[in-house]
């Protein structure tokens, strides 16, 4: 039988479990999710009106990016395999009273539930913590309605993402938990491309997502080799 939660790392999710309580934290170690969120979910409302939309948020942790979409209108199903982040983000709509559906569950899980159910669905920061990325994507896909357009965050696999991010913001700045990242695992924009092509996708957009963890702005630029962003869409 095939298991849906078999392409997830039980590690990197008691690795995000860990940092649930600290989650919401402005100035905790989800510091770099907080600056940076505004940027995505911006990205995502130029694409996609957001108003009564249905938007996947997979890998959503403690839900700060459905919140900032349900908060902009949308109709947000919120999805981790952290049980623990899930808690959290359900708590946390008490405090913000937004409406999202968060749910334990896989993107396997949700993709056989609700094939071509969404109009837009949201994968930040995830990819480069499954171990199959291509059958995430194959899920992300199978989740599209005709026409929607998928969103996804990750970091480049640039000896200068490496710097950043392993080194600079889990070693010197201790920002992020030691280990959190895995270069091996990071994705290049053409990488990530060519899976997107295979699932049926089109690339419409690739940014870069540029951070200053001194001053805490986050921006999109045309540099992708740290972190960047991407529009993808299903043909209609």
């Amino acid at each position: 039988m095939h298991n849906p939660h078999a392409n997830v790392s039980l590690e990197e999710i008691a690795r995000f479990d860990k940092l649930a309580a600290r989650w919401w934290d402005p100035d905790g170690e989800s510091r770099p999710l907080h600056d940076l969120n505004p940027v995505r979910a911006q990205y995502v409302a130029e694409r996609v009106a957001l108003q009564g939309a249905k938007v996947a948020d997979v890998g959503c942790g403690g839900g700060l990016l459905s919140e900032a979409l349900a908060r902009a209108g949308a109709q947000v199903t919120g999805i981790d395999l952290g049980e623990k982040v899930i808690e959290i983000a359900r708590l946390h709509l008490y405090e913000s009273n937004l409406t999202v559906d968060y749910r334990v569950q896989s993107s396997t899980e949700l993709a056989a539930a609700e094939p071509a159910g969404f109009d837009a669905v949201c994968c930040m920061e995830m990819i480069e913590h499954v171990p199959d990325p291509e059958a995430l994507v194959h899920d992300l896909a199978a989740m599209l309605k005709p026409g929607a357009r998928l969103f996804m965050s990750t970091l480049n696999r640039t000896p200068v993402a490496f710097g950043a991010a392993i080194l600079g913001a889990e070693y010197l700045m201790r920002l992020l938990p030691r280990g959190t990242h895995h270069y091996a695992q990071f994705l290049k924009p053409s990488e990530l491309a060519r899976l997107l092509r295979h699932a049926g996708l089109e690339l419409e957009d690739v940014s870069g997502l540029a951070y200053n963890p001194l001053t805490r702005k986050a921006w999109l630029s045309r540099v992708t080799a740290v972190n960047y962003v991407l529009c993808a869409r299903k043909p209609a």
